[in-house]
């Protein structure tokens, strides 16, 4: 796991030094080594630090060069399957100096160039250059473990793992994008490819770009960035022989699970005490020669502990467990970690757990494994059942009388008459997910927001496919959305802040176009969400211990804003912050913090995301440093 930097710079505005010093910035990303490339027209430059995991040996550093001398390439991340395809070049002659993956995949492209992309199984995102074209192939993996960001202009590109390099180098020339903050607000993060700033971009997954360097302008553009894979390639046909489905799940996932083992390194796996980690701990339990070291997190709060499940899976699997108690006031310490983190507004609180759980583990291991995208993959959101129900013909013409009614009933009830609340029955997957998550729905946002005009059409385009029910078009907008751009992210920023690689066995790419072709009355049955995924950890593990609901990892935050956090309700939520910006109307955020005050708590995440949205703004309305002065420009 490691950082990557670089830029292309057709007017040659970017120096060295500037790259050098944006890479520093990513140390925590790679502590072990660093190293860098710089063309010799001074068009091109490649950065790169490194968290040693397979072949810690020097040779093993990067930027990389291939056998031939032709290709440079800089990757974050890990191939799984490197072994198997070092043996695939090693048949063909090929002899390779380290066992790393990054030779592999560098081996790799010069013999087949971007047609090898799909079948590099894990996480990665990797710059290549090729000194004979001139030309820079930038490439991000299947689901989108791994960030990278480009910037553009006429003249330059500049690309990392994280904002803060790019920030570093461009300085106050970066303004804020006022498009992504409706869907901020709406979702609490912002979704590619936008991203807080102007012409800065979140690189889609799965995807791939190639760059030319030999004119005077590049021909970087979202028409020539090209998909090499897609969870619905091909003609779907649902599988559903359940034994027959289990049996193979069951396979593919001890399989990906013994290749995401493979270290040099100390390893582990995070385990909450949940369907997911749990499988994922499970079977590496059963497939590793060593015992398994196991990392959970016990805050001091009842409602949020779930510390006694955990135990309870390690005991079982008979791990080597490792419990750290924590009391609530050292979660909220790490407040201060949350912004530098995520380079740009987040509203994701269970961050502050995720990097808890990441600092403590990094004492005793350098790698573990996350239960990731096993909701989406096999349904296991409670928002599914209400995609179905709001999906009903009939309920059409009844769901404004119920949402009128619920707002006359209990705090439970007006919660839930939210979901009837929609604008528009074509973006119904951003308005379920909003309002399951409690943030501001569309119609609240045109009357919050003082430029309106916003739009949700692009990201609510897989409500078209005919092929697949209601249920399965939300767990797809999960896929596409939640996932990458919400929760990969919180896992991979809460832990490398901290030097810790984590992998995530279930997102496998042949475990996700497998699951994709499960139907879905297998993966939930009888009213029983994760049905199927369930049914292969009872191998395992014993089903009494599960007999309860789901609760997910969080923090007691709606308690939070109204004592120990409720400075920052009114810091951030006043008049003088509120009216800076010119961003929202401050009589309607005094409705939504009133409102709160006076007992409706699922309020409590549209209070937190004015909150970040606004913590954000301040804290990054300071002058920037920009190397270009530094530089003599």
């Amino acid at each position: 796991m490691c950082g990557i930097t670089g830029y292309i710079s057709f007017d040659q505005n970017i120096q060295p030094a500037d790259l050098r010093t944006a890479t520093s910035l990513l140390e925590h990303r790679g502590p072990d080594a660093e190293g860098f490339y710089f063309s010799r027209d001074k068009k091109v430059g490649l950065g790169h630090r490194r968290l040693s995991i397979l072949d810690l040996s020097e040779s093993a550093n990067q930027p990389m060069y291939s056998s031939d001398g032709r290709h440079i390439m800089v990757y974050n991340g890990e191939v799984y399957n490197f072994k198997e395809l070092k043996q695939q070049l090693q048949d063909k002659g090929r002899s390779l100096k380290t066992t790393s993956d990054t030779e592999v995949i560098l081996e790799l492209f010069t013999q087949k160039g971007v047609a090898c992309f799909r079948n590099l199984n894990g996480m990665f995102a990797f710059a290549i250059y090729d000194t004979l074209t001139g030309i820079v192939t930038l490439c991000r993996d299947h689901a989108g473990v791994k960030p990278l960001f480009v910037y553009h202009t006429e003249t330059e590109i500049i690309f990392s793992s994280e904002i803060k390099s790019i920030r570093c180098i461009k300085g106050n020339e970066l303004t804020i994008n006022k498009k992504a903050i409706p869907y901020f607000l709406h979702l609490g993060f912002i979704p590619h490819p936008l991203t807080i700033f102007n012409n800065l971009e979140k690189f889609p997954a799965a995807h791939y770009v190639q760059i030319a360097t030999a004119g005077r302008q590049h021909n970087y553009g979202t028409d020539r960035v090209i998909p090499y894979w897609n969870i619905s390639d091909g003609n779907r046909k649902p599988e559903l022989d359940e034994g027959a489905v289990k049996k193979n799940l069951n396979k593919l996932l001890l399989d990906s699970v013994q290749q995401q083992l493979v270290s040099d390194v100390p390893i582990g796996t995070f385990l909450s005490g949940g369907v997911d980690s749990s499988l994922v701990t499970a079977i590496a339990a059963s497939v590793s020669n060593n015992k398994i070291n196991t990392y959970n997190i016990a805050i001091d709060d009842g409602r949020y502990n779930e510390s006694k499940y955990a135990t309870q899976v390690a005991r079982h699997l008979q791990t080597d467990h490792h419990e750290f108690s924590v009391k609530e006031k050292e979660v909220m310490e790490l407040l201060g970690e949350l912004l530098p983190a995520y380079d740009e507004p987040f509203a994701d609180s269970s961050a502050l757990p995720t990097m808890m759980v990441s600092r403590l583990a990094r004492n005793h291991v350098t790698v573990a494994l996350s239960g990731d995208g096993g909701d989406e993959l096999f349904l296991g959101y409670g928002a599914y059942n209400w995609a179905k129900t709001l999906d009903k013909k009939w309920l059409t013409g009844f769901r404004k009388p119920i949402y009128a009614a619920s707002k006359l009933m209990n705090d439970k009830y007006r919660r839930a008459g939210e979901l009837f609340g929609y604008k528009s029955q074509d973006h119904l997957n951003t308005h379920i997910f909003s309002q399951e998550q409690y943030f501001f729905s569309e119609g609240e946002l045109d009357s919050l927001l003082i430029q309106s005009g916003f739009n949700f059409d692009s990201i609510n385009t897989t409500r078209n496919s005919s092929q697949h029910s209601a249920m399965e078009k939300q767990a797809l907008w999960d896929f596409n959305y939640y996932l990458p751009d919400d929760l990969l992210v919180k896992i991979d920023r809460a832990s490398m802040r901290f030097s810790l690689e984590t992998r995530v066995p279930l997102l496998d790419y042949r475990i996700i176009e497998f699951a994709h072709t499960i139907d879905p009355s297998i993966k939930i049955k009888g009213g029983e969400l994760k049905y199927l995924l369930k049914q292969v950890l009872y191998d395992y593990v014993p089903s009494e211990i599960f007999n309860r609901p789901k609760w997910g990892f969080s923090i007691p935050l709606k308690r939070w804003l109204k004592t120990d956090l409720s400075w920052l309700v009114e810091k951030y939520t006043s008049k003088e912050i509120i009216e800076k910006y010119q961003l929202l109307h401050f009589s309607e955020v005094q409705k939504i913090k009133n409102l709160y005050a006076r007992g409706f708590d699922y309020f409590f995440n549209r209070v937190w995301v004015i909150i970040v949205l606004h913590w954000w703004l301040e804290e990054n309305n300071k002058p920037i440093p920009s190397m270009n002065m530094n530089s003599g420009k």
